[in-house]
C-alpha cells in the first residue's frame, strides 16, 4: 500500500512505505553510533586514565547514557524526520497525510518505541509494520505517522525513456518544472492503474504547472513526461 505525499515541486503521489528490511538496517546502523559514542564518551577516557571510580557512575548516566536515551526523539526532531541511520537507507518520518510531525508527534513515537523495540528487542515493530499495509509499528499507530522512501525503488521503466520523434511536438513545456524525482513518482502511480491515485496526481499536476487540459488522467500525466523527457534531452 502506497502513501500519500507531497513532493518538492508540491505535487500528491504516491511514495512506499520503508520496508521491514529497511527499518532494521537504519536502526543497526544507529546501533552502531551509540557503539562509537559509548568508545568515546567511556572507553577512551578510562583508557586515559582520566575518568575515576568516583565520577563513574554519574558521568555513565550523563554523559553516555541520556545521549543514547533521547537519541531517537531529538535526531528525529532536529533533523526533520530522520536519525543517522534514516538518512542512510533514505527513509523518513511522515505524518499520514504527508506533512511534517510535530514535536508532539516524535515525541510519541518515542515513548511506544521503549515497547517497540526495547522492551521486546523488537519483535512487536516488526509484527507491527509488516501488518499493518501503512508501514506502521505501534508509535506511528499513536502518532498517526509512517516512514516512507524518499526515493521510489528503480525498476527498469524508470530509467528507460520512450522513444521520441525528432519532430517531437512539446505541449506542456511548463513540464520542465518538475524535477527528475517528481517524474519517477508520477511513472510509479501510472504503472499501479489506480484510478483514483491516477487522478490525484493528474489534478495536482495540471495545477502546479498551471495547465488545463481535455485529456484523460493517464493520457496528460504520460504527455507531461514525454514532454519533459523531449525538453531535458534539448538542454
Amino acid at each position: 500500500m502506497s502513501v500519500l505525499i507531497n513532493t518538492s515541486q508540491n505535487v500528491l503521489l504516491e511514495y512506499e512505505p520503508a520496508s521491514v528490511g529497511e527499518r532494521i538496517w537504519a536502526t543497526l546502523l544507529d546501533y552502531l553510533v551509540f557503539l562509537a559514542w559509548v568508545i568515546l564518551t567511556i572507553a577512551l577516557p578510562r583508557g586515559l586514565g582520566v575518568l575515576s571510580l568516583s565520577d563513574a557512575i554519574p558521568y555513565l548516566m550523563v554523559v553516555a547514557i541520556l545521549p543514547i536515551f533521547i537519541y531517537d526523539f531529538v535526531c528525529e526532531w532536529l533533523l526533520n524526520g530522520q536519525s543517522v541511520g534514516k538518512i542512510a537507507l533514505k527513509i523518513k518520518v511522515v505524518m499520514l497525510d504527508g506533512s511534517p510531525p510535530g514535536i508532539g508527534a516524535y515525541l510519541m513515537r518515542w515513548l511506544l518505541r521503549l515497547v517497540d523495540t526495547r522492551l521486546f528487542s523488537g519483535f512487536v515493530a516488526v509484527v507491527c509494520v509488516a501488518a499493518s499495509g501503512k508501514g506502521q509499528r505501534l508509535g506511528d499507530l499513536a502518532a498517526g505517522t509512517t516512514v516512507i522512501r524518499l526515493q521510489p525503488k528503480v525498476t527498469l521503466d524508470d530509467v528507460v525513456y520512450t522513444s521520441l520523434p525528432a519532430n517531437y511536438q512539446v505541449r506542456y513545456t511548463q513540464a520542465r518544472q518538475l524535477s527528475d524525482q517528481d517524474v519517477g513518482v508520477i511513472r510509479a502511480v501510472m504503472r499501479q492503474g489506480n484510478e483514483t491515485a491516477l487522478d490525484m496526481a493528474a489534478t495536482r499536476v495540471k495545477t502546479v504547472l498551471g495547465v488545463s487540459s481535455p485529456q484523460g488522467n493517464y493520457e496528460f500525466l504520460n504527455t507531461v513526461i514525454n514532454d519533459y523527457q523531449f525538453l531535458l534531452m534539448q538542454e
